[in-house]
């Protein structure tokens, strides 16, 4: 069961090692926080983190971001780092004092929007409280100081896809241009529409907390809370499972399963096909 789904964008910038004292954007920074506050209120038993990478494929979830990759002044933290996307979310779960299980799953820059939206389908585990930590910017090409320089279709891209969010048609994030979001040099793509087949028997209510695009890039921060007035019998299971998953002994939570372990199998199932 989905629990709720945080969407944020996966800038360098977030990363405190990399700004060093300078506040860096504190409005995005600060949206950020609160979208992963209220993912973390609704206690899931396991937080899955969704953002772009070279390929698909689960990491550990102990994993965490090295900044040294990026600013090789830093010392660096010895360890295998995920990919940007993901190591940010994982960072801003520990910054918001997680503790709790995690799992990394990045989703290929070029997965075809079906692949995406299967692994989502896969996600929707009625035995397990599970949160969704969606990762991924909109366009670089939103201004001339842009990465990508400017674009005169990036901000009608960025505000479809903020429409989509907004208004809980998550549906529409299924048929976003794959080849357009390419050139428009648009990462959040595949995460999208793994979240769109996430929540697809869902019909979300969504609060925009920050939209813009301060460098030339798309940023936005959102959250989903699937229990909508469109839904009751879903609010009413999902405050039921709370209450009953606060009341049993720890031994029959998940008899013989780690909530990690089913998504990494699940998401593996969906990329071998």
């Amino acid at each position: 069961m989905i629990t709720g789904a945080a969407l944020c964008p996966s800038p360098p910038l977030l990363c405190p090692e990399l700004t060093g004292g300078r506040a860096v954007a504190p409005e995005l920074r600060a949206a950020c926080l609160e979208a992963v506050g209220r993912l973390l209120r609704e206690d899931p038993e396991v937080v899955v983190i969704i953002g772009p990478a070279p390929a698909s494929g689960p990491w550990l979830g102990a994993g965490r971001l090295n900044p040294s990759i990026f600013a090789p002044a830093i010392a660096s933290t010895g360890s295998d780092s995920p990919p940007l996307a993901i190591g940010l979310g994982s960072m801003l779960l520990d910054q918001a004092g997680y503790r709790g299980r995690r799992c990394l799953q990045a989703v290929g820059h070029d997965e075809a929007s079906s692949v995406c939206v299967q692994m989502g389908a896969k996600l929707d585990d009625p035995s397990i409280r599970m949160a969704l930590l969606v990762m991924g910017d909109g366009s670089a090409r939103r201004s001339l100081k842009a990465p990508g320089y400017l674009d005169p279709r990036a901000e009608a891209f960025d505000a479809e896809c903020e429409r989509a969010i907004r208004t809980g048609d998550l549906g529409a994030l299924q048929r976003l241009d794959q080849t357009l979001a390419r050139d428009l040099m648009v990462t959040g793509r595949p995460a999208w529409q793994v979240l769109s087949g996430a929540m697809a028997s869902l019909n979300p209510v969504a609060e925009v907390l920050f939209s813009g695009a301060p460098f030339g890039v798309g940023y936005l921060v959102a959250y989903l809370d699937p229990c909508s007035l469109s839904a009751p019998a879903r609010c009413l299971s999902r405050t039921v499972s709370r209450r009953t998953t606060a009341l049993m002994p720890p031994a029959r939570r998940a008899p013989g399963r780690s909530p990690c372990q089913v998504t990494e199998r699940d998401v593996a199932e969906v990329i071998g096909h």
